[in-house]
């Protein structure tokens, strides 16, 4: 019989655990679960009231289990706490869901946790009212950790007349403030540039991109970073090319000027080999390097070098990569030879040349000859005349 007891104690234990009720004891979900949003663009606060029914043993803590969808990683989050409240970061553009358990542990429940069979839910849905369709291709990017641009697509769906705004806020502000200086394309805003403001790291940033026309408020489009992530290094200025005593290519270059750390910029290097036939083959080498040693083939070719960077993933999330460097080369010109048939045409047109000119002075020679023979036989004729006339008065006068 105490085998029987102990066993039946043992399984009521575990119906009290699994099916939350214990000697009739039952928790029940909290009430009144409210999701506010205090205009700080996705930084959303969640708060509830402990349930109607809530059991006033003092010996008993009582502990809430919060659970939200996290869009940024498509995962649930979940967190437990005694207060009645937690504020957590949502992407707006996306369906925000929030449920919330009672937790019950103490000797009134024999040290065991029970946890409330069902969860208050709240679903909260993105934005549907406004005009046309939010702001397309939304970019920020923090250059060489000196300033943060942002820059957006104008959707096709806004109305002609229609302006944009940008307003931010992160956790160092008490209210949301509007971009300090706009970009314009023409007379649109399509960006804004934060030169004479700066943004905090490591913080998450809220951006929110509305605006106005004769038709109504626009739809509005959320986005949340941290410009860490957003970094674009600086452009390297100069390459360093020698050929090694070894006979290998050596390439050197340096850190651009800024605030990025050297340790953490990975390398792209692009090199081209033109080879006799002019023909070009490009290789793409990624590098944590500063330098670079490749063997030279053979001297009838031209290798091009340029390089690029980022931020690796040991120091950023993700980044962009930075503009080419201008290009350096060895040998620094190529020198092409002449081809025979490029040669021949040359000759042929001096041979030519020389021809035209012989037959051009011929032709000049011969037309003053010409001029030269008739001019000397015209006194020739005069005189014959002459002597005929004469002849004629003799044989008269006879």
């Amino acid at each position: 019989m105490a085998s029987v007891s102990w066993m039946t104690l043992m399984l009521l234990l575990i119906t009290c655990r699994d099916s939350m009720h214990c000697d009739g004891l039952k928790v029940d979900p909290p009430d009144d679960l409210v999701i506010s949003d205090l205009g700080h663009f996705g930084r959303l606060q969640i708060s509830w009231s402990p349930p109607v029914g809530q059991i006033s043993e003092t010996e008993c803590s009582h502990l809430y289990q919060l659970e939200y969808f996290n869009s940024y990683s498509d995962s649930w989050s979940a967190i437990r706490t005694f207060k009645r409240n937690y504020t957590a970061q949502f992407d707006l553009m996306k369906d925000v869901r929030v449920r919330v358990y009672t937790l019950l542990r103490g000797p009134c429940t024999n040290d065991t946790l029970i946890k409330s069979s069902s969860y208050t839910e709240v679903v909260q849905k993105p934005p549907s009212t406004g005009v046309g369709t939010p702001v397309q291709d939304f970019v920020c990017v923090y250059h060489n950790m000196k300033y943060v641009e942002c820059n957006w697509g104008r959707s096709p769906k806004l109305p002609a007349n229609s302006q944009q705004h940008l307003y931010f806020w992160h956790k160092e502000l008490e209210q949301a403030e509007e971009c300090p200086t706009y970009v314009k394309t023409g007379e649109t805003r399509s960006g804004c540039n934060f030169t004479e403001i700066s943004l905090p790291e490591f913080t998450d940033i809220n951006f929110c991109v509305n605006g106005s026309s004769q038709e109504g408020p626009l739809k509005p489009a959320f986005v949340s970073l941290q410009i860490q992530n957003q970094v674009k290094p600086g452009t390297t200025e100069k390459l360093d090319l020698r050929t090694s005593p070894d006979a290998q290519l050596d390439l050197r270059w340096n850190s651009p000027a800024g605030r990025v750390p050297a340790h953490c910029l990975e390398w792209e290097v692009e090199h081209n080999q033109e080879g006799p036939d002019g023909k070009i083959v490009s290789q793409h080498i990624l590098t944590n390097q500063k330098s670079l040693k490749l063997p030279s083939i053979n001297d009838t070719q031209r290798d091009c070098f340029r390089v690029r960077s980022k931020l690796s993933k040991y120091c950023a999330n993700k980044g962009f990569w930075s503009e080419w460097s201008p290009q350096t080369c060895q040998p620094e010109k190529r020198e092409v030879a002449s081809k025979p048939w490029d040669i021949v045409p040359v000759y042929v047109y001096i041979a030519f040349a020389i021809l035209a000119i012989l037959v051009l002075s011929l032709c000049v020679w011969a037309v003053l000859k010409v001029r030269s023979l008739r001019d000397g036989k015209k006194p020739d004729a005069l005189l014959a005349n002459l002597f005929a006339r004469s002849s004629v008065f003799t044989v008269t006068d006879a």
